[in-house]
C-alpha cells in the first residue's frame, strides 16, 4: 500500500489502532471470507478488495511498517482535530492558501510544460531549416555538377599527332603500281592533300618464296586534316573510290576521340567530306565533315618559342612514325 494513506488498514479490517497480530488474524479471516474472488464470482470488485484487504493484513504485521503507519494516522488526526477548532474563517483562509499552492504549482507545472514544447517546436524548425538548407545546397552541387559535365562535353578533345594517319594493306597483283610512297600519294589524292615525304611504304615477299616478287603491301599516309582521313578510311576497300583490295585502317586501331565528339555533337553524319572529288562522282557525297574542326585554345601572338615549339613536335611525330614504321615491319616478320 502507499505510504500516502488513502485506505486507512484499520478500517479495512475492522479493528482498532491498538489491536494486537491475534485481532488483525482473526479479523483478516473473517473478512477474507467475505470478499474473496472465489466466493464472489459475480463480483467485478472482489478481486481488488481481496487485494486491498491483503496489502492492509501484510501492512500491520510488519512492525515498522505499521509504527510508521501509526505515526501517519495520529498526526493526521491531531491535524484534524485542530482543524475542527479552526473558525470558519480560518477554515475559509487555509483552504484559500491550498487552493493557492495547488494553482502556483499548476502554473509552474504548465509553464514548464509551455516552455518544454516551445523548445520541441523550435528544434522541429531548426531541423526543418536545416533540412531545407541541405537540400539547396544539394541542389546547387547538382546543378553546378550538370553545368560542368555539359561544358566538359561541349569542349572538343584535342588531336593527337596520329590521328591524321590511316595505315593501308593491299595486295600488289591487283594494284601492281604501288610501290613508291608517290604513287600511293596519287591513290588518296582525290580525298585531300597528304604529307606525302612522310609516307611510310613496305613491300614483302611471302614467307614461303622470299626471293620472288612481293606480293602485299602495307603502309602509313598522313593526312593535313583529319576530315580528309575519315573520309579515307569511310571509303575502304570501294571499288567505286578506285580502292578495291585496299584495307584502310586508323592507325591507332579505333576512331579519334574528335570524330566521336563531333558525332555526339552533331556536326558530323555518318559520311565524311573530301576535299577534292572525281567528276565520276557526286558533287553531295562527304559533304557532311566540318570545314575547320573547333579549337580548344584560342589563337595567341606568336612568341618568340614558336620555333622551338613547331621543331619539337615536328620530332615527336617523326618519332611516332618511326615507331610505327617499326611496328609494320615486326608484324611483316612475324606473319
Amino acid at each position: 500500500m502507499s505510504t500516502e494513506v488513502e485506505v486507512n488498514p484499520y478500517e479495512l479490517l475492522n479493528v482498532e489502532l491498538e489491536a494486537d497480530e491475534r485481532t488483525i488474524r482473526t479479523a483478516y479471516r473473517q473478512r477474507s471470507l467475505k470478499v474473496h474472488p472465489d466466493r464472489n464470482p459475480n463480483n467485478p470488485d472482489a478481486a481488488r478488495k481481496f487485494h486491498e484487504l491483503n496489502q492492509a493484513y501484510e501492512l500491520l504485521l510488519d512492525p515498522l511498517r505499521r509504527l510508521a503507519l501509526d505515526a501517519k494516522l495520529r498526526v493526521k488526526a491531531a491535524k484534524a482535530e485542530r482543524f475542527k477548532s479552526f473558525d470558519t474563517k480560518r477554515k475559509a483562509f487555509l483552504e484559500e492558501l491550498e487552493e493557492r499552492e495547488r494553482a502556483f504549482k499548476k502554473a509552474r507545472m504548465d509553464k514548464q510544460k509551455s516552455e518544454a514544447d516551445q523548445w520541441q517546436a523550435n528544434e522541429k524548425i531548426k531541423d526543418e531549416g536545416r533540412r531545407l538548407r541541405e537540400e539547396k545546397e544539394k541542389e546547387i552541387r547538382q546543378r553546378e555538377q550538370n553545368a560542368k559535365k555539359v561544358d566538359t562535353e561541349d569542349e572538343p578533345p584535342s588531336i593527337q599527332p596520329n590521328d591524321t594517319t590511316v595505315r593501308v594493306k593491299f595486295s600488289l597483283s591487283g594494284h601492281p603500281d604501288l610501290t613508291t610512297p608517290e604513287a600511293l600519294a596519287a591513290v588518296f589524292a582525290p580525298f585531300g592533300p597528304t604529307d606525302t615525304e612522310t609516307i611510310v611504304l613496305s613491300l614483302k615477299a611471302s614467307k614461303k618464296a622470299p626471293s620472288k616478287p612481293p606480293k602485299y603491301g602495307t603502309g602509313l599516309v598522313p593526312f593535313k586534316r583529319i576530315g580528309n582521313a575519315f573520309a579515307a578510311v569511310c571509303a575502304s576497300g570501294r571499288e567505286d573510290r578506285g580502292l578495291k583490295g585496299i584495307d584502310i585502317t586508323w592507325v591507332g586501331g579505333k576512331e579519334p576521340e574528335i570524330l566521336g565528339w563531333l558525332k555526339r555533337t552533331g556536326k558530323l553524319s555518318a559520311q565524311p567530306a573530301v576535299a577534292t572529288e572525281p567528276q565520276t562522282f557526286s558533287s553531295s557525297m562527304f559533304s557532311s565533315f566540318p570545314e575547320t574542326l573547333p579549337e580548344p585554345i584560342p589563337e595567341v601572338a606568336v612568341s618568340p618559342d614558336i620555333d622551338y615549339e613547331s621543331l619539337t613536335l615536328m620530332r615527336m611525330r617523326q618519332a611516332e612514325r618511326e615507331r610505327l614504321e617499326r611496328e609494320i615491319l615486326e608484324r611483316e616478320a612475324n606473319e
